[in-house]
């Protein structure tokens, strides 16, 4: 069974930022294989991770909602869209990466949270970590496209709005349920000690925080791979030293 990192967060806070650098620190510690899973309909996970974006789980059942006939005889509709995603995963040096993307058919999206969810629940047997950049906000949480995690990480920035949505998702993941076995909060972009009474009842998760980045802006401005960001960027440095409990190797 493989470890699941499930990241959370407002946008615009550095969630899948911080989802790439998780990725590129596990590959270099060679803690096993990796499969990266972009749970966003606003997919810009490949884009970090230096891949080109191509077929993607939403486009998968578009097609098929609208060519039925591709079905082949003899296999059920389920079974032939879960052979199509398994094809549609991209191999990448030292991690796998597939992409939900957004359905444009009317009344298709939870059918293919729905999609998502069966064939992680396989997927995640054969890998060792599964790395799930999820969109931004609470959704992903509400339609239960995570049910479990052995790491629900939570990014937030330093301002009072960050905070109270990372408040809520913390409330929500106990709302439902939902198996996580270690909840983490991060602080992302900020450059000070960050007063521990702001994080309220999430001190007790809080990790510590990762400072503004130049070389990360850059990256993210000319749209360059996090996987090319130079080893002694203080991002890498501090996540290396913070990141521990999150990938299990406490």
């Amino acid at each position: 069974m493989g470890y699941v990192i499930a990241m959370a967060g407002k946008g615009g806070t550095g969630k899948t930022t911080i989802a790439a650098l998780i990725v590129r620190i596990i590959r270099e510690k060679k803690l096993g294989s990796i499969l990266t899973v972009d749970a966003d309909p606003n997919s810009n996970f490949s884009d970090l991770l230096g891949l080109e974006l191509k077929e993607t789980v939403g486009q998968i059942i578009d097609d098929i909602a609208a060519h039925p006939e591709k079905v082949p005889s003899g296999m059920s509709k389920d079974r032939f869209i879960e052979y199509e995603i398994q094809t549609a995963i991209q191999e990448a040096e030292g991690f796998d990466l597939l992409v939900m993307g957004r359905p444009e058919g009317p009344g298709c999206y939870c059918y293919a949270n729905n999609v998502l969810r069966n064939i992680m629940s396989k997927l995640i047997e054969d890998y060792d970590y599964v790395i799930i950049d999820n969109e931004a906000g609470l959704e992903h949480l509400s339609r239960r496209t995570t049910r479990s995690a052995n790491a629900l990480v939570v990014v937030s920035d330093a301002t009072p709005v960050g905070l109270k949505a990372a408040f809520r998702i913390s409330d929500l993941a106990k709302e439902l349920k939902i198996d996580i076995k270690g909840e983490f909060l991060i602080v992302n972009r900020y450059d000070k000690n960050i007063d521990i009474e702001k994080l309220g009842k999430l001190k007790s998760n809080y990790l510590g925080n990762i400072p503004f980045d130049r070389q990360v802006e850059i990256k993210s401005l000319d749209g360059s791979s996090l996987m090319e960001l130079d080893d002694n960027s203080i991002s890498l440095r501090t996540l290396r030293k913070l990141g521990g409990k999150i990938w299990g190797c406490n």
